[in-house]
């Protein structure tokens, strides 16, 4: 099996490639992964192959698989009007390379696997959410619906598509986790705001192992009876138990046995990340009802779990 991963060196991208490479070497079936980059000197799995956007035009190698993952954190900087347009390009312009070459291809995937997020169902509080919730109206939804609107696309040429609406991912490397060891560790971790925002999150082993769920399924339909017409299929990638900031924090302290006696104010918030505060203190309880009934068992359903199988980095 041919995979070709936009974004595959990132914090998802490589633990998914590293799971790929050891799920089907146990199953003995052969298995060639592809990341598609614009700098291919970066270090990578020595395992994997790098490939440029410019070769990609180019190029008549057939992939049985796209997974795209591409697109800049939207947490890392302030949302000025440039980061926006930052953010919003990074998502569109590898997403609109990948259906070119879809569309050339002579052989085409037998799926292609979308990254999104659950900003796409907007600020709504506590109101569970599930896939087929509506939204809200913001920049966050705005900016999951253009990628996703892009990318179902492939339909059009014959490829089922899989959209990941991803929450919080849980795990030391990297992430939101990632970024508050340091300030935890140093006794300095507290709620946001009030704290009983809701966080939607999932641990990154699971993250990993649901997308594998999802890619199995979706390559056994394309095996079974013929797809009249290619569907676009959205999954939420959260856990069954999202939890509040409050009880969050106090769980993150517990782990790694410091006080979390800080409150960041949410209009303290507001000055020091804007718009982008949203993300901090405007709760989505989001749940994975397309995952569940699909039939995928969560490892780490609890964050008590999640983190109780991390390293402490």
């Amino acid at each position: 099996m041919k995979v070709l991963i936009s974004g595959g060196s990132g914090f998802l991208g490589t633990a998914l490639s590293k799971q790929l490479l050891a799920h089907y070497q146990t199953k003995n079936s052969p298995i060639d992964i592809t990341w598609l980059t614009r700098d291919t000197q970066q270090a990578h799995l020595h395992e994997v192959t790098l490939m440029s956007y410019d070769a990609l035009k180019d190029t008549d190698t057939a992939f049985d698989v796209v997974i795209n993952l591409a697109g800049a954190g939207i947490a890392d900087k302030r949302w000025s009007d440039e980061r926006k347009q930052q953010l919003m390009d990074s998502r569109i312009k590898p997403t609109q390379a990948l259906l070119n070459f879809i569309e050339r291809s002579e052989h085409k995937p037998k799926c292609v696997i979308s990254g999104s997020a659950i900003g796409w169902y907007g600020t709504q509080g506590d109101r569970p959410l599930t896939e087929d919730s509506g939204f809200e109206d913001d920049f966050a939804h705005r900016l999951c619906a253009a990628w996703e609107q892009l990318a179902a696309k492939a339909t059009e040429f014959g490829v089922p598509v899989a959209l990941i609406r991803t929450g919080v991912v849980i795990h030391p490397s990297g992430g939101m986790l990632g970024k508050l060891l340091t300030p935890f560790k140093m006794g300095l971790g507290g709620q946001l705001g009030d704290g009983t925002q809701i966080m939607s999150w999932i641990s990154r082993d699971d993250w990993v192992s649901a997308l594998i769920f999802v890619l199995e399924q979706q390559l056994a339909k394309a095996t079974s009876a013929a797809i009249d017409t290619p569907k676009v299929t959205i999954y939420n990638f959260t856990a069954p138990n999202p939890v509040s900031n409050a009880v969050f924090t106090k769980a993150v302290g517990h782990w790694l046995h410091r006080p979390t006696l800080f409150t960041l104010p949410r209009p303290l918030l507001k000055v020091m990340f804007g718009e982008m505060a949203t993300l901090l203190v405007d709760g989505q309880k989001v749940l994975p009802k397309a995952l569940e009934d699909s039939g995928y068992t969560f490892v780490q359903p609890t964050l008590a779990e999640a983190l109780r199988q991390q390293k402490k980095r």
